[in-house]
């Protein structure tokens, strides 16, 4: 993940040792040439990884099962050396269940699942077994499968046997890449608000809020689809290439009566439009604003839950363009009126009369306005690590059993994962290279393993078809992907979004969080006739 690279390599210059899992052996796992450092500009850069476990896209809840019976194996054979009983004793609930059910564990299946030898994962285990502070850091390659929360609650489990949550130098790290993916939910931007947030709402301003229920990004795209609901407002980013199923979610978009792109810059979305279409120009963040007269400063939240205002100091793109938030309470002020309860004129005016008012509604935000105006901004307060309390209902950190489960492949068919370029952004595509991969001036290409080139009857360089199949007997198609040698697990290929989103159907996503399954997509390849 380009953005903590940097905090890696202070980390290994700490002391740290650093366990690296992926199915691709990815450049910066190993060597880091930071631009800014006279050592990375040198090419000698900092050597990360310690050790590499590659392994098979979806083996990860396997392999945290297995390092959960190894480690308490290895409290077996030594009490007192690898468990934090205190912790598990005090602050856990569920760890019987659990410990009953690893213990237990089929070896040959963590290791169909995994790719791995038992050897190696053995090794890794010691790792973690000898650690006194351990940081679990993920990303994509996490969530974006059917078992994505079952695979997450594995790491938990790991992390609570150890005490590493509510520790100094220890605990679990989500990487989000861009500013406020945490913020928004902070400020209420859920599909399942809390009754409890609309509570402090209506206390705030006098309104009751709506109580039901809206729809998540999956959900959206079939309430367009199906007609009930006609209008989209897309606040930021580029919603018809960042969805799956772009068959499905292009045409659901243009059912829509009115569109409506509040954006920095031109993107795809722009041009798939309802009936009536509006492209809203904005300024970005880093643009100076002066909305009422006066300098205004946005807050972000990052990964971290650390919050910090930011200031732009560009010239504006343009004179006429308005900031987000003038553009949404003009919005609001047009369509509610100008004598409605929420005083939106004010708050365009004046961000932070928006500040004082989150610190009255947002759990953990008291005193927001004058916190964030302070050098470096402020952390929220987070329970789990700041006095080891659980919002459980038990009170407590929940060990949770999950099934093991070993997906096997038809033959002749491969498991793809999405992922993005070195030259990409999320979904906004600044060049044809890949300096990560060695991937020059093209982006329809699949990574894939000797081994099965040569057992499909492929080289390195031929033309392919990506046909995706999904349990239903429905397929999808790709066409004209360049089929590249690279060092992947055998029956498992690689290549980018949003190239690749089409294999995606909509009603494949994870369980409980309904993320698409990206990283889990069953292809078979075709010849490609040119």
């Amino acid at each position: 993940h380009p953005r903590m690279l940097s905090a890696l390599e202070i980390a290994k210059k700490n002391g740290a040792r650093i366990l690296a899992v992926n199915p691709l052996p990815e450049a910066g796992l190993f060597k880091f040439d930071n631009p800014q450092t006279v050592r990375g500009m040198s090419g000698i850069g900092t050597h990360l990884a310690d050790e590499f476990l590659q392994i098979r896209s979806g083996g990860d809840l396997a392999l945290w099962q297995a390092f959960g019976h190894l480690l308490l194996a290895a409290e077996d054979r030594n009490p007192g050396s690898v468990l934090d009983r205190d912790f598990i004793e005090r602050h856990t609930h569920g760890f019987e269940a659990y410990a009953a059910h690893v213990k237990d564990l089929d070896r040959d299946a963590v290791v169909a699942a995994t790719g791995l030898t038992w050897g190696e994962i053995e090794k890794a285990a010691e790792m973690l077994a000898t650690s006194k502070r351990i940081v679990n850091c993920w990303a994509m390659g996490i969530t974006q499968h059917r078992n994505a929360v079952a695979t997450i609650k594995e790491l938990v489990n790991v992390a609570l046997l150890q005490g590493m949550i509510g520790k100094p130098g220890a605990g679990l790290c989500p990487v989000r890449g861009h500013s406020n993916v945490q913020g928004d939910r902070t400020m209420g931007i859920w599909e399942r608000v809390a009754d409890s947030f609309l509570d402090a709402i209506r206390d705030e301003f006098g309104f009751e809020p709506p109580r039901e229920h809206g729809y998540d990004s999956v959900a959206a795209v079939q309430a367009m689809a199906d007609g009930r609901a006609s209008v989209f407002v897309g606040l930021g980013g580029n919603f018809s290439q960042a969805m799956s199923d772009t068959g499905v979610t292009e045409p659901a978009l243009e059912r829509c009566a009115l569109t409506v792109q509040i954006s920095t810059k031109l993107n795809r979305s722009h041009v798939v439009a309802g009936t009536d279409a509006l492209i809203l120009p904005t300024l970005g963040r880093t643009e100076k604003d002066l909305t009422g007269g006066r300098a205004q400063r946005v807050t972000v939240e990052d990964s971290m839950s650390a919050v910090h205002a930011s200031h732009g100091r560009s010239e504006p793109a343009g004179e006429l363009l308005r900031s987000e938030v003038d553009i949404l309470c003009g919005i609001a002020r047009a369509t509610l009126g100008a004598d409605h309860l929420v005083p939106w004129a004010d708050f365009a005016a004046d961000y932070d009369r928006i500040r004082d008012r989150i610190g009255r509604v947002v759990p953990g935000c008291e005193a927001y306005t004058e916190k964030v105006a302070r050098s470096g901004g402020f952390t929220l307060p987070h329970p789990p690590r700041d006095s080891r309390t659980f919002p459980t209902a038990s009170g407590k950190a929940e060990f949770t059993v999950s099934p093991l489960e070993v997906v096997t492949l038809p033959e002749g068919r491969l498991v793809l994962q999405s992922l993005r370029s070195h030259d990409q952004f999320n979904t906004t595509i600044y060049g044809l290279d890949d300096r990560y991969r060695g991937i020059h001036s093209g982006r329809r290409v699949v990574f894939i393993s000797d081994a099965d080139l040569r057992e499909l009857g492929f080289a390195d360089g031929d033309r392919v078809n990506l046909v995706s199949e999904w349990t239903d007997g429905s397929e999808r198609r790709a066409d004209d992907f360049r089929l590249v040698s690279y060092s992947t697990p055998k029956g498992c290929i690689a290549a980018y979004y949003p190239e690749t989103n089409p294999l995606i159907p909509l009603e494949s996503y994870a369980e409980s969080s309904r993320c698409p399954t990206s990283k889990w997509v069953q292809v078979r390849l075709e010849p490609a006739t040119r």
